[in-house]
């Protein structure tokens, strides 16, 4: 018979009294009854407000946006032929994912999704480095170099709200933040996998502890202490010592783990103390281990290297230096220096981390052909060192900007890696996109198909007056077609789960035709490509002045609504014309021949008033970067700096057959993406793990075309910091065989944001 487990603590009466009123009353216990009444082994426990042990479960499928591989004609000796074809195009094996949105749902979705499938046949994840954000303006705020002067960016909104909470309200938003995406990833890593976490004196003694609940304290390895400040030394800071040092917190999943020793050179004082011996042609060495020894110890040396014989019979082991690896690294690294203001590498990204710190981490704690991933990658230096390094990689950031910077970067090392003659691999952009905003509108719950269909329909009209008020304008009762007024303009919202085409846009100036109406504002996430300008044109004809407008992402944070914060840009315009060659009627270019945006950061008399004497400022106003001066004599003037369409364009690129990949996502069976909803698996959080709920199978996928094609990026000219220049004009394309084709192409502007466009052309 089982004995009766062992009560550790006696309740007294008053206790149990206690106790029994606070249950009734449905009131939380005091904390102390949590070890005396259940066995939790924990002895020590970072709390805060409102802490949970619940993950996000939600399950979407990835977006591609664009596939990039440098095109070439491999070489045999790479031993990668049957990777390519002969337009460089990679047709098997992984793909390095460079990923934009929040990374809770893009660690959620790789997790429990399709994609897990590919990340286990690569291996599992073998190693994460994450620098996750502490002060918003620092992360997401960027210089950017146009006409000679530089433009400070301000982040956007959707950078700001994702974060605006982490620091500003208090350690406990920050903490809350990522305690759950730390669970998420160690969820998804590899049962011997590693996690560095970078952080500086804000944050690092709530990280630490953290990291000893998720991962547990037992596979705790290093605090490694970086003195990230330049040779030249801190800045002293009046009343205490000068800041000069970050954290990074180094811990395995499990006790089995990758770890290759790393070494640095030895400095030449060591060297000039320790290695005092010369041969006779000229090597420097040491002798180690000096001692009697018997012979079989003396033929064990042997085995080990050269070995020295004293004439009084004692031995030594030579040790030359230059077989020598070196000084092993330890947990303080003062040979690291930040990235210089005037390098190559410097990327302009205010929390950029040197390559050669990353080259550290990467090398100890992953192999060659491994998987390694940055949720927080900025601007891309994870990825940059992965690849040169020949890992396979996944990097997320929420900061367009910041995936950008990251594409360009990655392109730059594929281009040299293919000079050099090294094998790397393709990559794809991918982004949540429209299934996103499905997962906003998903109506969980037990309900009838009539309950669901009316709570979705209450929701869509709730997210149809968020954005209405986001956009200022009034709602108007009663109206069964257009939903808004503002300043004397019809508000027309198109639909939230599909980009708004040709027979919407009809259907919005058939409608106006019936009012009378003139003047409508059409709002939309996305459009169709190639949809403007020619259908604002007939619009005019028609005498509708009809002005398309983008909804922001931040349109879901109802507090950037509440506070005004939403801009609702115009979209952007492209123009490329094919140039056929004149011999070769299979042979055409596309030359890029005109670009327009609108933007507004600022405001110019704004910023004249609160400048000071001799002092200038850039600001972006209806399109144009205006650079606002003050001499000493208080005399303001305002200089243009974007004086041509050119100036805005940062990276343009080409796919001469779009319509040749369609874009297929894998989703769970009958989940319905790709339709209506995403797909959501049904979860529960236990412990800070997450499990598939008892009696529900995990999900079989299945492939679904989304009506859309990949772009796959078969040339591209862009910026670079070392030469500013850029080619508006293709390299020539030959197609095998006569007929029409859809080229894409894409523009992305100084700010990262990107609009595309067909364009039709006839070969042959």
């Amino acid at each position: 018979m089982a004995k009766p487990p062992k009560v550790a603590y006696d309740l007294s009466d008053a206790e149990k009294r206690d106790l029994t009123q606070l249950i009734q009353q449905g009131k939380p216990l005091p904390e102390k009854y949590r070890f005396i009444l259940f066995e939790d082994k924990r002895e020590v426990e970072l709390v805060w407000n409102g802490k949970t042990r619940d993950v996000c479960t939600t399950v979407l499928p990835f977006q591609s946006l664009e596939h990039v591989d440098e095109p070439r004609q491999e070489k045999p000796e790479l031993g990668t032929m049957d990777m390519f074809d002969t337009r460089g195009r990679q047709l098997k094996g992984w793909t390095n994912k460079l990923i934009w949105g929040d990374n809770k749902l893009i660690l959620s979705s790789l997790k429990s999704g399709a994609l897990r499938r590919q990340i286990e046949d690569a291996g599992g994840l073998k190693l994460i480095y994450i620098d996750p954000p502490f002060d918003v303006g620092a992360d997401f705020s960027m210089d950017i170099e146009i006409g000679g002067e530089t433009f400070h960016k301000e982040p956007n909104l959707l950078e700001q709200i994702a974060y605006r909470d982490t620091w500003g309200r208090g350690a406990d938003s920050f903490i809350a933040m990522i305690y759950e995406r730390l669970i998420l990833m160690r969820d998804l890593m590899h049962s011997e996998g590693s996690i560095y976490v970078h952080c500086d004196w804000r944050v690092n003694s709530f990280i630490r502890i953290v990291l000893d609940e998720v991962f547990g304290s037992s596979y705790y390895r290093n605090e490694i202490r970086w003195k990230r400040q330049p040779p030249r030394g801190a800045k002293a800071i009046a009343r205490q010592y000068a800041k000069s040092s970050d954290t990074i917190l180094y811990y395995s999943r499990n006790s089995t783990y990758a770890w290759n020793p790393q070494f640095k050179e030895y400095s030449a004082e060591y060297v000039k103390s320790k290695f005092t011996y010369k041969d006779k042609d000229g090597r420097i060495y040491r002798i180690d281990n000096i001692g009697d020894y018997s012979e079989t110890s003396i033929a064990e040396f042997r085995t080990r290297g050269r070995i020295y014989d004293y004439p009084s019979g004692k031995v030594g082991l030579i040790r030359y230096l230059d077989e020598t690896k070196g000084e092993a690294i330890t947990d303080i690294w003062v040979d690291v220096a930040e990235v210089n203001s005037q390098a190559i590498e410097d990327t302009r990204y205010a929390t950029q981390k040197p390559g050669s710190l990353l080259d550290r981490i990467i090398k100890a704690s992953s192999n060659e052909g491994d998987l390694v991933a940055d949720f927080f990658c900025g601007s891309g230096t994870t990825a940059a060192v992965a690849e040169k390094l020949g890992r396979k990689w996944i990097c997320t950031d929420l900061g367009k900007f910041g995936i950008h910077t990251t594409r360009k970067r990655l392109i730059q090392v594929q281009r040299e890696l293919k000079d050099a003659g090294k094998p790397f691999r393709a990559f794809e952009v991918l982004n949540l996109g429209r299934y996103e905003r499905q997962a906003y509108l998903n109506v969980g719950g037990r309900l009838s198909g009539k309950q669901k269909e009316q709570a979705l329909m209450q929701k869509e009209r709730e997210f149809r007056d968020l954005i209405l008020r986001a956009y200022r304008a009034e709602p108007l009762e009663g109206e069964s077609f257009f939903h808004g007024k503002n300043a004397g303009r019809l508000v027309v919202i198109g639909p939230i789960n599909l980009p708004v085409g040709r027979l919407f846009v009809e259907e919005v100036i058939t409608e106006c035709r019936k009012r009378g109406a003139s003047r409508v504002d059409m709002l939309a996430f996305e459009f169709e490509m190639g949809l403007f300008p020619a259908v604002l044109e007939e619009a005019k004809q028609k005498g509708i002045d009809l002005v398309p407008k983008q909804i922001p992402p931040e349109v879901f944070d109802k507090r950037a609504v509440e506070k005004g914060q939403v801009v609702f840009f115009d979209i952007s315009f492209i123009e490329a014309t094919p140039r056929y060659h004149k011999k070769d009627k299979f042979t055409l270019q596309i030359e890029l021949t005109d670009f327009s945006v609108y933007y507004t950061q600022g405001a110019a008399e704004a910023a004249a008033a609160s400048l000071k004497d001799g002092k200038s400022e850039v600001v972006c106003e209806q399109g144009q970067l205006i650079k606002v001066s003050k001499d000493k004599d208080g005399v303001v003037t305002r200089d243009t700096l974007t004086k041509h369409w050119a100036d805005w364009v940062d990276y343009w690129a080409v796919d001469f057959d779009y319509m040749s990949r369609k874009e297929i996502i894998k989703v769970a069976r009958d989940s319905g993406v790709g339709r209506v909803t995403p797909a959501i698996l049904n979860t529960e959080a236990t412990a800070g793990v997450t499990r598939p709920t008892a009696g529900i199978d995990e999900p079989e996928f299945e492939e679904r075309w989304t009506g859309s094609y990949i772009f796959e990026n078969e040339w591209q000219s862009f910026r670079t910091r070392k030469n500013r220049d850029l080619e508006f004009i293709s390299a020539p394309h030959t197609y095998t065989k006569a007929g029409r084709y859809t080229v894409a192409v894409k523009v992305i502007d100084i700010f990262g944001n990107d609009t595309m466009v067909l364009v039709p052309v006839s070969v042959g």
